[in-house]
């Protein structure tokens, strides 16, 4: 029945402490909560979103979490009330032991933007543990000699609670020998001890049964009881007796086996045997008789395990003195071991990763992970001081006792660097003093920074006219210096007009590879140069992009015949040549000429002359000029050449295969007085003609060594040009056909030239300088072109 009420009391006073202060303490930013030990799981603890100043709807958006170093799964927050609650049992004398303060360092985070909160939850003590003696029972030797008031130590018992709770009252069992005399609450060091009220009598009452009964100040109380088994002895009247009744040494933690503690000195007044004194130790509080040693002869007190001043900074030794009477007496003292802190343990580093990894366009300041430092040692051992890898763009930002923040201090740039290996170094201010490392990876996520950048500006492209459709002729590529699709580089035409046609209708790119492609075959005499431009775009949000200009050149082949100018004024049927010619012109005489041209231009326009033989095998009194054209007499003509003569003039270009057209030239031969007045002037103007041109011939071997001597200063300045003139649109359009000069024995000859637009600005084309491309052979490639090809210059003159 009374137990039954001292619990219900109990449980009264559980309820009440649940019901605890919770205390912002606005200085130092933490929040404070206390919550009973041995609380159900479920226990309210305290609305901790809201005096965090935290909405419930953005608890879960924000990531709010909770961290605890060692004490992860003692408390919980519920997400939907913002509720801290107990969820696992809370053993205060586990978690902090006999200390007076006990508190669970919470931790808690929130994202979006990165918060930390410090909250401390103070974990009270209840009355949970009854007092324990160390032994079921104990023995009193008590001669019977002894004085009434005479004092006998006994071992008392301890409580693992504190305060109230562990404040120890003691009770005896009713008997008309002994009471009990306990330490009172001024005066803790007075030891528990039996008095005795009147002599014993061994004959009488050799033994004596008593029950010791510890009552701790907890409401309700807890008992424990220990049997007390007083044996009466005869004679030996006098106890050993020790110097102090107290004694008290200081232990460095960690020292060695066999360390010497104190030597002990107890003395007995009597003789003999009875004051030979023996040495037996009764027992080390708190758990700690395996760590020490006690010389039974001579009360030396040794170390015999490991010391360790973060397990227990103190000891309790209770010794007891027995001399060798019979029966034997005993005498006890205590001895005080305090362990002194020595720094052998190394700091503790715990990194929490929060932004990895990190854009490469993070504004400083910006937080990137979470540190805290531990060290188990005391005072200046126990006082760590961080510091990072020098040299990097991150810092540490004490945020609270133990707590730092890795900030990012400025500007990152993954093309630069991208991956940051930090370590934090930990040491704490002992001597010698302790270190610890951790290493944090930091990733520099990639940000579209970088445009597509080209190797060159332009590039020169040579293409055989005559290609076949979707012919490859280039192949363009750029490269972005970011990663994944921010590399990622797509290419495309700029658009533009090419004459009246789109330039979409010529060339194509394709968008992965950057191969350019002719999508018709190209025809030199109708566009000589295509310039156009393409650009590339990554696939970066947004896209960053450049553009390279490609001038395409369309090289001549030799697909044009020779084509027969026809002479105004000249007779003949068909298109045929009709001259006459007087039988009195000696040897030599130009007669007729044959005019023809060629639309290719180089080589592929170079035209020669042939006389075919005439039927039968006979030999004809005429001859054509190789490469002029002109027909003229062999002999002097005769009564026998036949009047009508018809010869017929193979033209023939140089190209490869060479390409041919026939000429048909009538003559008809007349007597000297018969020759027509035309006729004369004809060939008045055909002697003109060819005194002009050995004029012109001159002139024209002059030019020629003029304009080869400034070969080399006119492609340097073109180069120049090209390269300090920004890319200009134009295009290559047919131009008037013209007659130059190009032969090289001397003798004349017609070729079609085409102006070549040369694109620099809005101005009318200019046409001072004529190329001839010569044939190329059939291993050369027509799709990318580096070398130019070898150029003859000639003078444009206009002889019609």
């Amino acid at each position: 029945m009374f137990r039954c009420q001292r619990r219900g009391l109990g449980t009264r006073r559980l309820l009440l402490s649940l019901l605890l202060l919770t205390v912002w303490e606005a200085g130092s930013g933490q929040v404070h909560y206390s919550v009973p030990e041995e609380a159900k799981h479920g226990t309210f603890v305290g609305r901790i979103a809201q005096d965090l100043g935290l909405e419930l709807t953005e608890l879960v958006p924000r990531l709010f979490r909770v961290a605890s170093k060692g004490h992860g799964d003692l408390l919980e927050v519920n997400l939907q009330n913002g509720i801290l609650f107990v969820n696992s049992r809370i053993d205060r004398e586990e978690l902090c032991g006999r200390s007076l303060e006990c508190s669970i360092h919470l931790e808690v985070i929130v994202d979006r933007p990165l918060q930390v909160f410090h909250v401390e939850v103070e974990v009270k003590d209840i009355n949970d543990n009854p007092p324990v003696f160390s032994l079921r029972e104990q023995k009193l030797l008590i001669s019977e000699s002894k004085q009434p008031d005479s004092h006998f130590p006994l071992e008392g018992a301890s409580d693992a609670d504190i305060g109230e709770n562990a404040l120890l009252t003691y009770r005896l069992s009713q008997n008309e020998y002994f009471s009990l005399e306990s330490p009172t609450h001024s005066k803790q060091t007075k030891r528990l001890s039996l008095t005795l009220k009147k002599y014993l009598d061994r004959e009488k009452t050799p033994e004596i049964n008593l029950l010791l009964t510890a009552a701790d100040g907890g409401k309700p109380e807890l008992t424990g009881t220990v049997q007390l088994f007083v044996q009466v002895l005869d004679i030996n009247d006098n106890d050993p007796e020790f110097e102090q009744s107290e004694y008290k040494v200081r232990l460095m933690e960690n020292v060695a086996k066999e360390t010497f503690v104190i030597k002990l000195n107890a003395t007995d007044r009597d003789e003999g045997v009875n004051g030979e004194v023996t040495y037996s130790l009764m027992s080390v509080k708190p758990n700690g008789k395996l760590l020490f040693t006690l010389d039974e002869n001579n009360g030396e007190v040794r170390v015999n395990g490991s010391l360790d001043y973060e397990e227990n900074k103190f000891y309790e030794i209770e010794v007891q003195a027995i001399d060798k009477g019979n029966p034997p007496m005993a005498g006890h003292c205590t001895v005080w071991v305090e362990i002194l802190d020595a720094n052998d343990n190394a700091p503790e580093v715990t990194v929490t990763s929060l932004s990895l990894p990190v854009r490469e366009d993070t504004q400083p300041s910006t937080v990137i992970a979470l540190i805290s430092v531990s060290d188990r040692d005391s005072g200046a051992n126990g006082q760590v001081i961080c510091s990072l890898t020098p040299n990097v763009p991150f810092k540490l930002v004490s945020t609270f006792k133990n707590y730092y923040s890795l900030v990012l201090e400025s500007a990152l740039d993954r093309e630069s660097v991208a991956n940051y290996v930090l370590v934090v170094t930990a040491r704490d201010g002992g001597s010698p003093s302790l270190s610890a490392t951790a290493s944090v990876s930091v990733e520099v996520a990639d940000v579209n920074d970088n445009v597509p950048a080209f190797a060159q500006p332009e590039y020169t492209v040579f293409v055989k006219e005559n290609n076949p459709p979707g012919c490859h002729i280039f192949t363009v590529s750029a490269r972005d210096a970011d990663a994944q699709e921010n590399a990622l580089v797509s290419y495309s035409l700029v658009e533009r007009r090419v004459g009246e046609r789109a330039l979409s209708s010529y060339v194509s790119v394709h968008a992965e590879s950057g191969k350019v492609y002719a999508l018709q075959p190209l025809d030199h005499e109708e566009l000589e140069l295509l310039q156009f431009q393409v650009s590339a775009r990554d696939a970066g949000v947004p896209p960053l992009g450049s553009n390279v200009t490609l001038q395409v050149f369309v090289l001549d082949e030799n697909d044009n015949a020779p084509a027969l100018l026809p002479r105004p004024g000249a007779g003949g049927a068909g298109g045929a040549l009709s001259e006459l010619v007087s039988r009195s012109v000696g040897a030599g005489h130009v007669v007729a000429k044959v005019r023809a041209v060629d639309a290719d231009s180089g080589y592929n326009a170079w035209l020669s002359y042939e006389l075919q033989p005439a039927a039968g095998g006979a030999r004809s009194p005429f001859r054509v000029a190789l490469y002029t054209g002109e027909i003229s007499t062999t002999r002097t003509l005769d009564e026998a050449d036949s009047a009508r003569q018809r010869l017929l003039v193979l033209v023939k270009d140089h190209g490869e295969p060479a390409l041919t057209a026939t000429a048909t030239v009538l003559l008809s031969l007349v007597e000297s007085g018969q020759a027509p007045k035309a006729s004369s002037r004809v060939l008045a103007g055909a002697a003109g003609a060819e005194a002009a041109l050995v004029d012109v011939n001159v002139y024209l071997i002059v030019a020629i060594c003029a304009v080869s001597s400034l070969l080399v200063l006119t492609l340097l300045l073109y180069t120049a040009l090209r390269c300090s003139a920004p890319p200009t649109e134009g295009a290559c359009g047919p131009g008037k056909p013209t007659l130059v000069c190009s032969s090289a024995v001397g003798s004349w000859s017609y070729s079609q030239q085409r102006r070549q637009r040369v694109c620099s600005g809005e101005g009318p084309p200019k046409t001072d300088l004529m190329a001839f491309s010569p044939s190329l052979p059939p291993c050369l490639s027509s799709t990318e072109g580096t070398s130019t090809p070898l150029f003859f210059l000639f003078l444009k003159i206009y002889l019609f």
